[in-house]
């Protein structure tokens, strides 16, 4: 008997809403112009790029020409990064970003330490995964140009306090970058409150395709251009658009402002149930990340004595579909370095879980995870001889 699939992995990438699939359709084939092209199959396209900029735009309160689009975060937040360093290299070589960014941000950081002579500060965040905006300040020095801090992690879901770190930011003349790839179409995004510069975001974690993203550069930012060649993207970024994944960006956001109020309260009842019922039932089980201060979707947990990669393999032959932590570090060998920073055991850090949720879960979804996980866990526990030697 076929066994229904379940997916409990919508941190690591979305279906595409049907509705999304519909206003991209037109443009493989009817509306297929180059939109630098002068003709009107070209100026079709372009006009479609410009109603979703102008629509994106409007739900962060950005200004249109603020809105670069990009082929995802990863390039958002590299183009960030790079961009900013090599403009503002005159007024310093100093950055701060924190233990727990994505890969994204933290291996070009290393890049510009390596290879550009760029000074990193990484602050360290508390057993919660927060960052202390006091941490923040005292990192600051005479030589830093740029400040990086996401606006929720990607793997423990806790939500950082993105405004007041942005307000001291400010205070200081220093540019301002949040990774908003997780937080994009779910929490309230405002670049104005949120006291932000450059802020990053990715179409397929809300829904939209893969393979296109965007990042927002306040008007006056100085940032070096990061594809060179033609004129798009007022010669930001150089590359003919990719205007159906654009089209769908577009059409995801929109979606997404319309559903996320009903969505979210949805998305937090099944989140809190599914990590009531895993610690009650299972012995040995943590919740990592902030209890409140998390995204509605996210559930991390730690369950002792198991192999983490051990237990996603006997959830899939139930048909469940989860993650040991961030999609672009699996894999690896290594243990979350996430869960490292915020003082977890590297040994017991092979023992977690992701489970995040998304808007075809049901609350039947969640009593089939309660039901299957328990049990897993108690067979592998079985063979374990460290949780016998616990016990």
């Amino acid at each position: 008997m076929d066994i229904k699939k379940r997916y409990f992995d919508y941190a690591a990438t979305t279906p595409v809403h049907p509705e999304v699939i519909k206003a991209m359709r037109p443009y493989f084939d009817d509306i297929f112009g180059n939109p630098s092209s002068v003709h009107s199959f070209g100026q079709e396209a372009k006009t479609a790029i410009t109603n979703a900029r102008d629509s994106i735009a409007k739900v962060i309160h950005a200004k249109s020409e603020e809105i670069v689009f990009t082929s995802g975060g990863t390039e958002a937040d590299n183009f960030t990064l790079s961009g900013v360093a090599e403009a503002m290299a005159k007024k310093g070589n100093h950055i701060i970003t924190t233990t727990i960014e994505h890969h994204a941000v933290i291996e070009m950081c290393k890049f510009l330490e390596k290879h550009r002579g760029i000074k990193v500060t990484y602050v360290q965040v508390d057993k919660n995964g927060l960052v202390d905006p006091e941490d923040i300040i005292k990192a600051i020095t005479s030589q830093t140009i740029l400040i990086s801090v996401m606006q929720a992690n990607n793997e423990i879901g806790t939500i950082e306090p993105i405004a007041e770190i942005g307000k001291i930011a400010r205070e200081k003349g220093i540019y301002f970058h949040t990774d908003a790839v997780q937080t994009f179409g779910s929490l309230e995004i405002d670049v104005e409150k949120l006291n932000v510069d450059l802020l990053s975001a990715s179409a397929h974690k809300l829904y939209g395709p893969k393979g296109v993203g965007l990042l927002y550069i306040r008007k006056g930012i100085r940032i070096l251009p990061y594809l060179h060649g033609g004129e798009q993207e007022r010669r930001r970024r150089a590359s003919t658009e990719n205007v159906p994944g654009i089209v769908g960006f577009g059409k995801a956001v929109e979606l997404a402002e319309q559903e996320k109020h009903e969505r979210n309260e949805h998305l937090t009842k099944m989140r809190d149930k599914l990590i009531k019922g895993i610690l009650e039932n299972i012995d040995e089980s943590q919740l990592n990340g902030h209890p409140t201060k998390r995204l509605p979707n996210n559930v991390n947990v730690t369950l002792k004595y198991v192999e983490g990669e051990s237990m996603l393999l006997n959830l899939d032959l139930e048909g469940i579909a989860a993650s040991t932590g961030s999609a672009c570090s699996s894999g690896s060998l290594e243990p979350s370095h996430v869960l490292k920073a915020i003082g977890v055991n590297p040994e017991v850090a092979h023992s977690s879980l992701r489970f995040s949720l998304g808007r075809l879960n049901t609350d039947e979804d969640i009593d089939y995870l309660l039901g299957v996980l328990p049990r897993i866990v108690k067979n592998l526990r079985a063979m374990s001889p460290l949780y016998k030697k616990s016990k």
